[in-house]
């Protein structure tokens, strides 16, 4: 939207803004005077950013190309994961001094002939003093760690962004917009749960363990060592079992939350067709399936947690219970101070206690990992149309298409195209017409090289457009798409979406040609009126004027229009061929059109059926023949088009 000012980042902005929103046709969307003051002042202290620079390689560097792993993600900041370290094990170390000082306070300030409150005061003192070092080191850690967790966050949904960026066309149109949504979001946010909470946390919960083993084994070599045998090997079997049933849980889980989030997506991106088709309570019915599936996965996970949480629990107990009577008669047979008992416990108790934690933040880690494993798949998802290594850039080409010997299809065992041969010449129009489905949009997705051929070549001003560098091509060739996208922001914003650097000028003569002022002129705010997601204001029409004169402002030397006035009415389709007559001028162009009203004002026209081409000529020269194209244009002025277009031919 525009705002008729920008923030700019100095006090003037503010009331450059705030004081145009009344005009710019908004409610109330400015600054009481009496708040004017301190927001100025506000704004005054907005640090001054520098501009992203931002490079795009369709080739990923070497760094973008390593295997996704955990410890390259966070090694990339070594010096917070050494300072996120340094405090994990301060802090383990030092919160094992409790018992230490509770069993020297009962030893020598407790028992009988050793009554010292000045003991048991210092000792307490002490603890006090650790508790609150304890505190402000935990604090600094989790400043650490969520700040490390933030930045490796953000490589990473820029990595996988940039990824999604260079994949090819095919990948879309086989992958559910949710799933993708759900790699971008919960599968991330699992990540950033991990690294800033888990990783740090399991790294103290073990460490304590290794601590306390070794306190245990100094005080007493003989409970010590019933510990390790009663206990250890136990926790280990069922560690090993539950690492097992849970990944498979979690990625289950992942897999079944994507299904989720792409019905819900799928869902609300078709909601003029549920609703006009009564599917209301069969979607409910469907999406109720799909998150039942989510369900079940998630009660697997919570069957496996409910398993391994009580046997650890009881595992403890009884452990404890045994090493009481064992520690008991050493006590009694003066072999082990009672003290020294209380502080063994104290530990003992601190041993089951990371065992629990560790479950919880293992859960976390399941997840972390389920999350990595997904990504990972994703990241090395490679495009099917991939740049060579070392590709030049396509030199200014005049236009000349040449199709050798073409045949492609989707599935490379039922080919749509089969050695199809076609040059069209710079600077002329060519309309491929045809049935559903023969091909006609297929031959202009390899052209602009979204596909690649299954054998054959395609050129342009005779350079197999597979040895350039893709954006060299297709900054040069312009796509006006059967249903034209619009995106969220302004209409001046979609209109140079594909020529940023074009002037108001520029855009209000690319208005006038393809006849958009009539539209322009009655919105609120002009060209800064702001266009909902997908163009939902508009109309089909106004929405494929607005792609036409975006392809306009692109100036791209071939232009290819697919079915670019499949969506207007006759009026708007009359305003259309006097605009193309415009926008076709010294350019290239291939037209795909069912109307035959387009295809009659190209220099060609091209009969596509049965995988190959039928027809090529002229529309006189194809009328006079007396073949298929003849069959259409008679077919379609029966259905009631125009008369007046045989009489021009």
């Amino acid at each position: 939207m525009a705002w008729g000012g920008g923030w700019g980042g100095h006090a003037g902005g503010a009331s450059t803004m705030f004081g145009n929103s009344q005009v710019a046709g908004l409610p109330f969307g400015g600054i009481p005077s009496e708040l004017m003051d301190e927001a100025t002042k506000l704004l005054a202290t907005e640090p001054q950013r520098e501009r992203s620079r931002i490079t795009f390689t369709q080739r990923p560097p070497a760094r973008a190309r390593q295997r996704l792993t955990l410890p390259r993600l966070i090694g990339a900041y070594p010096r917070w994961v050494v300072a996120g370290s340094t405090y994990v094990i301060a802090i383990s170390l030092l919160m094992q001094a409790g018992p230490l000082l509770t069993g020297y306070a009962i030893n020598h300030g407790m028992v009988r002939g050793h009554h010292s409150l000045t003991v048991v005061g210092a000792c307490a003192l002490a603890y006090l003093l650790i508790a609150v070092a304890s505190a402000l080191l935990q604090r600094a850690q989790v400043g650490v760690t969520g700040t490390l967790a933030s930045r490796v966050m953000h490589d990473l949904r820029i990595r996988v962004f940039t990824h999604l960026q260079r994949l090819s066309l095919d990948f879309f149109t086989e992958e559910k917009a949710g799933v993708l949504m759900s790699r971008m979001t919960s599968d991330i946010e699992n990540l950033q749960q991990l690294i800033q909470d888990g990783i740090s946390q399991f790294a103290m919960q073990g460490l304590t363990m290794i601590v306390i083993i070794v306190v245990l084994f100094a005080m007493n070599v003989t409970l010590a060592t019933w510990t390790v045998l009663l206990v250890v090997p136990l926790l280990f079997a069922f560690s090993i079992w539950f690492h097992l049933a849970s990944e498979r849980g979690y990625l289950l889980s992942r897999d079944r939350i994507a299904n989720v989030l792409a019905d819900l997506s799928e869902s609300l991106y078709g909601t003029r067709v549920v609703t006009a088709n009564n599917r209301q309570r069969r979607n409910i019915a469907n999406h109720r399936h799909v998150v039942g599936a989510y369900r079940d996965a998630n009660l697997y996970t919570g069957r496996v947690n409910a398993i391994y949480g009580p046997v650890t629990i009881t595992i403890g107990i009884l452990a404890q219970g045994l090493l009481l009577g064992i520690g008991g008669d050493l006590v009694l047979h003066h072999r082990l101070s009672f003290g020294a008992l209380i502080t063994f416990f104290l530990y003992l108790n601190r041993f089951f206690g990371p065992i629990q934690l560790l479950v919880q933040q293992y859960n976390a880690l399941q997840q972390g990992r389920s999350s990595i494993t997904r990504l990972r798949e994703l990241l090395e998802t490679a495009p099917s149309v991939e740049e060579l290594e070392g590709a030049p850039d396509l030199a200014t080409i005049e236009g000349r298409i040449t199709f050798e010997n073409v045949s492609f299809g989707y599935d490379p065992d039922h080919l749509i195209l089969r050695d199809v041969n076609l040059e069209i010449a710079p600077g002329e129009s060519v309309a491929f017409v045809g049935p559903t489905g023969a091909g006609k949009s297929t031959m202009a997705k390899l052209a602009n090289r979204f596909y690649d051929p299954t054998s054959g070549r395609i050129l342009l001003d005779g350079v197999d457009i597979k040895t350039v560098t893709l954006r060299s091509l297709r900054s040069q060739l312009g796509v006006v798409p059967q249903e034209a996208f619009l995106f969220a922001g302004s209409i001046r914003t979609n209109l140079s979406f594909g020529a940023s650097d074009v002037t108001n000028e520029q855009i209000e003569e690319a208005i006038d040609v393809v006849g958009l002022r009539e539209l322009v002129d009655r919105l609120p705010q002009g060209i800064g009126t702001a266009v909902h997601e997908r163009g939902q204001t508009l109309s089909a029409g106004e929405r494929q004027l607005l792609a036409l004169a975006r392809a306009f402002l692109a100036r791209p030397r071939v232009l290819i229009l697919d079915e670019a006035t499949s969506s207007l009415d006759l009026q708007s389709e009359t305003v259309i061929e006097h605009a193309l007559d415009r926008l076709l001028e010294g350019r290239t162009a291939i037209l795909i059109a069912h109307r035959l009203t387009t295809a009659q004002r190209a220099d060609r026209i091209v009969v596509i059926d049965h995988g190959g081409i039928v027809e090529v000529g002229s529309p006189g020269e194809l009328l006079a023949a007396g073949g298929s194209y003849t069959a259409m244009f008679d077919a379609w002025l029966a259905s009631g088009g125009r008369d007046s277009t045989r009489r021009a031919v």
